[in-house]
């Protein structure tokens, strides 16, 4: 029996309390393995900048005349930008005209300049020339390369011809990929559509390896990687984060090998054994930002599908700040469909893939097996059109559940969302 009586489950900005009524059922609460933060985590960057994983040291791959392009994450992710990127201007020795800030936006929508302000401060974003990568624009994106079936590889001019690239980022597990950060901050961050397209094909997708926490044995990791090996970054530092979004390691130098430190240091706090699966499971989508939109909210219950019974329900709390969003083929696709097995079909019928495939593949996945109720910002028919089932409340809406299938019943909640990346120990 799970000691708590209360848990705060992310939410948007805030936290949502949920009272672990023992008497309604079995709770337990799986969260990461808590990391306190680094005391000085502008020390440790300095440090890891100059004594590097696999590289050399940052000035010594940087020269005073180059022109160097900056890669980050878009304003979905909580990359802590306001802090990396002013460290890192400090460490390279160019002057500020000399750099440009590209932000990796994938098939995202481009950020405003109020985000990006929000991102960098007021200050910086005045100082340095910020560049939203689109991978929709054929002027924007050059080819690098084919496939060996001969889909194009292309990334975004300014990075291409840069005279040094460097990739900032942070580290949690994902969905697809494994773990995010890497050379996933060049592809899909930077990319055409056709090279996005690509990495998100249905059968990489669907492959029993393209998945949380598995990295060297990924498919879609592989693929990622040999793509950017053609145009590879000079230099990376990723973080990692705790659940309350500090710094608790930082990882610098070759874009693979420090990668590859940084996920075993992630791997370590990020994934929980349970003993068994669940009729009901609790998720959040980690607050925010990436708690912003529907769409990406799909990872928070794709955590919470590891440990789901067949025919179970989860509860997913998001706030969807930005809608699904209005932008891509997400709810058009969803909302154009009767039913899951409508759209389960349209997907399986693809001749190739279309921009947000990938997403709504997944959520298929997840609503055959699982009930999903949301509790957001979103209209109730917004919800429904989208095939989830709208509660106002989360704790009423559990409740209910709960008393509908028996008092008793074994709830497992994910306060963190994917933060936390539960596995059974059954399987």
């Amino acid at each position: 029996m799970n000691p708590e009586t209360t848990v705060d489950i992310a939410y948007g900005k805030g936290r949502l309390r949920l009272e672990l009524d023992r008497k309604l059922a079995e709770w337990r609460v799986i969260r990461p393995k808590f990391e306190p933060p680094l005391p000085n985590p502008h020390a440790v960057f300095d440090e890891v900048c100059r004594a590097p994983i696999g590289s050399r040291p940052l000035r010594g791959v940087v020269d005073a005349k180059d022109r160097v392009v900056i890669v980050t994450s878009d304003g979905t992710r909580p990359v802590p930008n306001n802090l990396l990127l002013p460290w890192l201007l400090e460490e390279l020795p160019v002057p500020l005209d000399q750099v440009t800030v590209l932000i990796g936006t994938g098939t995202h929508r481009g950020n405003t300049d109020d985000e990006l302000r929000s991102m960098f401060g007021a200050d910086l974003s005045r100082q340095v020339r910020f560049v939203n990568h689109d991978a929709s624009d054929p002027a924007q994106n050059v080819e690098i390369g084919r496939t060996e079936t001969g889909v194009p590889i292309t990334l975004n001019a300014e990075y291409v011809h840069a005279d040094k690239r460097i990739v900032l980022g942070f580290i949690e597990p994902h969905f697809f990929a494994g773990f995010s950060g890497g050379p996933k901050g060049v592809i899909p961050g930077i990319a055409g559509l056709d090279t996005i397209f690509h990495i998100h094909g249905y059968d990489l997708i669907a492959h029993p390896q393209s998945t949380w926490g598995i990295l060297t044995e990924n498919p879609l990791q592989r693929a990622i990687a040999d793509m950017v090996a053609l145009c590879p970054p000079d230099f990376l530092v990723n973080v990692s984060l705790n659940s309350e979004k500090n710094i608790t390691g930082v990882f610098a130098g070759h874009y693979i090998e420090a990668h590859r430190a940084g996920c075993a240091h992630v791997r370590e706090t990020a994934m929980i054994p349970v003993p068994h699966k669940f009729p009901v499971v609790v998720t959040s989508n980690s607050g925010y930002p990436l708690d912003q939109n529907l769409y990406q909210t799909v990872k928070g219950m794709s955590a919470a599908a590891r440990i789901t019974e067949d025919d179970s329900a989860i509860f997913a709390a998001s706030e969807c700040s930005d809608g699904i969003p209005a932008h891509g083929n997400f709810g058009a696709v969803l909302q154009r469909h009767e039913t899951v097995a409508s759209v389960d079909s349209w997907l399986q019928q693809l001749a190739s893939p279309v921009q947000d495939q990938w997403q709504i593949q997944t959520l298929v996945q997840i609503l055959k097996r699982s009930k999903v109720y949301l509790h957001s910002q979103l209209a109730p028919e917004c919800v429904r059109a989208c095939k989830l089932a709208p509660i106002s409340s989360l704790e009423l809406g559990l409740r209910e559940h709960i008393e509908t299938i028996g008092r008793g019943a074994p709830v497992a909640v994910l306060p963190e969302g994917p933060v936390t990346i539960p596995y059974c120990q059954e399987s």
